[in-house]
């Protein structure tokens, strides 16, 4: 049984403009330092936080507005054939349980200039 879904578009450029604006504050504000040191070993680090951004954004949106959330209680996570997953932590983890969420279906993809994910949790 699906309990939510939800997507997010970013521009991958917006997301470069913030990162020298704002620099290592905003990527922790962001990300683990788990998933910058993966998008800096990238050819194109700034489509990767893109897609990553846009994931926790997603799920978010999937979550509704029942609960809120640090960025970082999510963890966009690649395995060795570039399958994504994501791995929550912290009041996100608890609501899961709660919530009897057993699955987090993640989509990413992007091109040129933009990043886009699809989020599905599953009961």
């Amino acid at each position: 049984m699906i309990y939510g879904i939800g997507i997010d578009i970013v521009k991958i450029q917006r997301m470069k403009d913030a990162v020298e604006k704002w620099g290592e504050k905003f990527l922790e504000k962001i990300f683990t330092k788990e998933e910058t040191a993966y998008c800096y070993k990238r050819n194109e680090p700034y489509h990767s936080l893109s897609v990553r951004f846009a994931a926790k954004e997603a799920l978010i949106k999937a979550i509704g507005s029942e609960i809120t959330v640090h960025l970082t209680d999510m963890e966009i996570l690649s395995d060795k054939n570039g399958k994504p997953s994501m791995k929550v932590k912290g009041i996100l983890e608890e609501f899961f349980r709660e919530k009897g969420i057993k699955e987090c279906h993640l989509s990413l993809s992007h091109e040129r200039e933009f990043g886009i994910a699809f989020v599905v949790l599953e009961k």
